[in-house]
């Protein structure tokens, strides 16, 4: 006897597909609604925004009430964010607004921003992929500040400092190893206690070894890579664009551009990449087979911390060229956002910093619009990044699924 298998119905596929890509055209009806209140466009109005807003808001509604609240619920709060910045924006002087939506600005400055989120998030990656929490990210970071900024003052050289960081870095990495690993301590308590001890360690340095009188002023810094060539791209526009965007980078931003890639291949094509996996995700399944368990996890840790510290040795010496406590002002807790946001994968971690990246640049830009020199405004801008990284760990509560083994101490048997 045949069955006989009916063929799935164009009709019938279409309505059930029908609730997401509503949902997904109203998110984009959102994003136009903010496009049409920024530089480039010249002729900005009130009533299109609008309009286009709450076609937006309706078609998120549509497709919440019809079971898709994903892209409903966001289609609703792209509409109504793209509405409210619209009209907020469109309330200041058109100079100042052009002043400030500088898009080639935008990029370099959403470039800087990230980058020590990447490194950061590629190192939590590492750790976690191999089962350790690792929420230290933060003291990690900030050893490679202030070592990175001290030993490009000791050594004379950014070479020096770069080096110098990473492995103060990595030596801190190595401590939250021992307690997790060894000692079998709870991961997230370790992992606080390592953010407490770099500040402290890096406080205390810092006031031995400059007091009131800060780092130098000329430390050595990081340089830039200088690609002049991007201004003679025809057109004239474009050239010029691509070059005040990308062609003015310091070497670190092209550094974690090129982290990326590499730590794709390292993690899932490469044997090393399955073995920190398989630790990750079932222990005592990669010990039977000869996979040795304590020493990978302290591999991966140990990496994670140096390459955490690489992001604070750019505030340093690549960003700022000069060290101040507590420098890095949370962004290791942004950047395990950002690692959380992406599913524990480099690129992903990557279009999530890139993400709080541009909200930290557009908030350093924002008070301009005003014309009042309230200092209070300024200040409400800076949380943005922070509260975009609440809204996006928010959003993925329940649909990232972590690596199974992670948080867990292994014992062997």
């Amino acid at each position: 006897m045949s069955v006989r298998v009916q063929p799935l119905q164009r009709g019938a596929w279409t309505r059930a597909s029908a609730p997401s890509t509503i949902g997904m055209i109203g998110i984009g009806l959102g994003l136009v609604t903010l496009f049409l209140a920024l530089p480039p466009v010249k002729v900005r109005t009130a009533p299109l925004p609008v309009a286009i807003g709450i076609l937006a808001v309706a078609a998120g509604i549509w497709a919440f009430t019809r079971g898709e609240h994903r892209l409903g619920g966001g289609a609703v709060v792209s509409g109504v964010a793209g509405i409210g910045i619209a009209l907020i924006v469109l309330q200041a002087n058109a100079a100042r607004l052009e002043g400030v939506f500088v898009w080639s600005a935008l990029i370099a400055a959403t470039l800087r921003y990230a980058t020590p989120l990447t490194f950061a998030a590629i190192g939590g990656m590492f750790s976690e992929r191999s089962g350790v929490v690792n929420i230290g990210l933060e003291g990690m970071m900030l050893m490679g500040a202030y070592f990175g900024a001290y030993g490009a003052d000791v050594t004379g050289s950014w070479v020096g400092g770069l080096f110098i960081g990473l492995i103060s870095g990595a030596l801190l990495a190595l401590v939250h190893a021992i307690f997790t690993i060894t000692l079998r301590a709870d991961q997230i308590v370790t992992g606080t206690a390592i953010n407490f001890l770099a500040l402290g360690v890096t406080g205390y340095l810092y006031n031995q070894h400059y007091g009131n009188n800060g780092t130098p002023e000329n430390l050595p810094a990081v340089p830039d890579v200088n690609l002049k060539f991007l201004s003679h791209i025809p057109p004239q526009g474009l050239g010029n664009f691509l070059y005040n965007s990308i062609g003015q980078l310091n070497l670190m931003v092209w550094l974690s551009l090129l982290l990326l890639p590499v730590s794709y291949v390292a993690l899932f094509k490469t044997p090393i990449g399955l073995r920190i996996r398989s630790v990750g995700e079932h222990p005592k399944a990669a010990d039977t087979v000869g996979i040795p368990v304590y020493r990978t996890r302290y591999a991966a840790v140990t990496l994670s911390g140096a390459l955490a510290a690489l992001g604070g040795v750019f505030l340093s010496i690549g960003f700022v060229n000069s060290f101040t406590e507590n420098m890095t002002a949370g962004r290791g807790f942004i950047a395990l956002a950002a690692l959380i946001f992406g599913g524990w994968r480099p690129f992903g971690a990557f279009a999530a910093a890139l993400l709080f990246g541009f909200s930290s640049a557009l908030a350093a830009r924002l008070p301009d619009l005003s014309a009042s020199d309230t200092a209070a405004w300024p200040l409400l801008f800076q949380t943005l990044p922070y509260v975009l990284t609440l809204i996006a760990v928010a959003g993925v509560i329940g649909r990232s699924i972590p690596p199974a083994a992670i948080g867990r101490p292994y014992v062997k048997q």
